[in-house]
């Protein structure tokens, strides 16, 4: 492939996209919001209460513009009132609740809400501004400023109680404070997709992969989620029906959104096209938001010959918002489901070589990819080998945005916990190969070799989810939210 600095991508490829079946719908991220300060203040400051009321109104909006869906119960003044907007909170299953300190209040009135509830919660503490003015502030006035008083009270009950505690501090319209309070809601992304995220599993083990396996009790006892085991006879089922109308309108739309390389057949460019209409059925029939498979095969038959012909339909589906990993790797499709929700792609990949003289990592992968993060056009590129693996057919290549990315990957330790590791690093222009994988150069700005030591060190397996931008703060919070441990390289 070349190694000319990218292209933006075409208008042409985007549109094409968007032909095809509309992005998977998922349930919107449910936030759950509550105010509150100290009621014996109302009747001794008449002024206060409607000031703190008119802030817990900007909190609610800003809230409302961050793409979830707000559940607004109120502003509490005593316990009574504290454990009404508990049950409240507890029927609308929210993925994080935020309770907003705008005055001191007791701890009485917020611990039912994060108990009863069972949701993560945040505490934010906004003053109305910078400061406050020494010269004029009476009483009534300074309490409007007193919201960070109660803060290491609820900090200290919440421990006693068990339950993790997650604060922001700051003013009102302080930017940087509304940046740390968005990065909790990105979180709560993560947390709504993999919560709720039915994963499709689909073949065996590639033989000897140990890293990949993965206890399949452990991910709905984790994190909510349902694995749907699937048999290739599923898809083969729905290969059996798609029609020659259906499979030369999928190779007309393959060959306007990626670059059709000489060396693709067309018999197995139209073949590709016919598997990637089954999977679309196949994961509307199972209603997936993730694929993982493998099938190992033999002598090109027709099991075989489903597992090579997967890519260009999981790459397809991936583009969609439904993330598709090869070789069984379930615990990667969870990860990149986490990347995707949060808006950065996410590409099956693996370490592929270092490159000491320029001091980067050479990642990417064979088998499906993420469009998202193409520097170009994608190329489809026709293989008479899949390394490693039996059967032939299409593959796609592409060379990875060159800027930040971010690494994630989904460990299991010895004692079965899962945890997010996450790396952060920049992807570079140089030599790529062209053998049909997606393939980046990354910086980690140190010796490539230590950073492989100090990555596999983690316990993360040999493949993760690589995403645009650093996100590596996001991922930790969504841990926390999951109650996952967080490991960085």
């Amino acid at each position: 492939m070349a190694t000319t600095e990218p292209t933006t991508v075409t208008a042409e490829r985007t549109a094409a996209l968007r032909e095809l079946l509309p992005p998977v719908t998922r349930r919107r991220t449910r936030i759950g919001l509550v105010a509150g300060g100290l009621g014996t203040y109302w009747p001794q400051f008449p002024d206060l209460l409607p000031q703190l009321q008119e802030s817990s109104a900007y909190v609610a909006d800003r809230f409302r513009q961050l793409d979830a869906e707000v559940t607004d119960v109120g502003f509490i003044s005593d316990a009574a009132e504290g454990a009404v907007a508990a049950e409240q909170l507890r029927r609308a299953d929210c993925d994080l609740i935020v309770l907003f300190l705008t005055t001191y209040l007791t701890s009485s009135m917020v611990l039912p809400i994060a108990q009863r509830s069972h949701t993560p919660v945040l505490v934010i503490d906004l003053q109305p501004s910078e400061r406050m003015d020494h010269a004029s502030f009476d009483t009534g006035a300074w309490l409007a400023y007193c919201g960070q008083c109660p803060v290491p009270e609820v900090g200290n009950v919440f421990r006693r109680a068990g339950i993790p505690f997650r604060s922001v501090s700051g003013w009102l319209r302080q930017e940087s404070a509304w940046r740390r309070i968005e990065q909790w809601v990105r979180a709560a992304r993560v947390r709504a997709a993999l919560r709720h995220a039915r994963h499709g599993l689909m073949g065996h083990l590639y033989p000897g992969m140990l890293d990949v396996s993965t206890d399949l009790t452990l991910l709905p006892a984790t994190f909510g989620s349902h694995v749907e085991v699937l048999e290739f006879d599923d898809l083969r089922q729905r290969v059996e029906r798609v029609s020659e109308a259906e499979t030369r309108e999928r190779t007309a739309l393959a060959r306007r959104i990626f670059a059709v390389d000489d060396s693709v057949v067309d018999e197995d460019l139209a073949w590709g096209a016919t598997v990637s209409v089954a999977l679309d059925r196949l994961v509307e029939d199972f209603g997936l938001d993730t694929l993982a498979y493998y099938h190992r095969g033999l002598d090109g038959e027709l099991h075989e010959r489903l597992g090579a012909g997967m890519i260009l339909g999981a790459s397809l589906l991936t583009a969609r918002g439904v993330p598709a990993a090869g070789e069984y790797e379930l615990r990667t499709s969870l990860a990149q489901l986490a990347t995707q929700s949060i808006g950065a792609g996410g590409s099956f990949t693996e370490i592929q070589a270092l490159d000491f003289e320029d001091g980067v990592v050479e990642m990417g992968h064979d088998g499906p990819a993420h469009l998202a993060v193409s520097a170009r056009d994608p190329l489809l590129r026709g293989l008479g080998v899949y390394h490693g693996k039996r059967g032939w057919g299409v593959s796609v290549e592409f060379d990875v945005q060159h800027g930040p990315v971010t690494l994630l990957g989904l460990g299991q330790d010895a004692d079965g916990s899962l945890s997010f590791i996450t790396s952060e690093g920049s992807v570079v222009p140089g030599p790529l190969l062209a053998i049909g994988n997606t393939t980046s150069r990354v910086d980690f700005g140190r010796d490539p070799g230590e950073w492989v030591d100090a990555w596999s060190a983690t316990g993360v397996g040999h493949h993760w989810s690589l995403a645009l931008g650093h996100h590596s703060a996001d991922f930790r919070a969504a841990a926390s939210l999951l109650g996952i441990e967080h490991r960085a390289v």
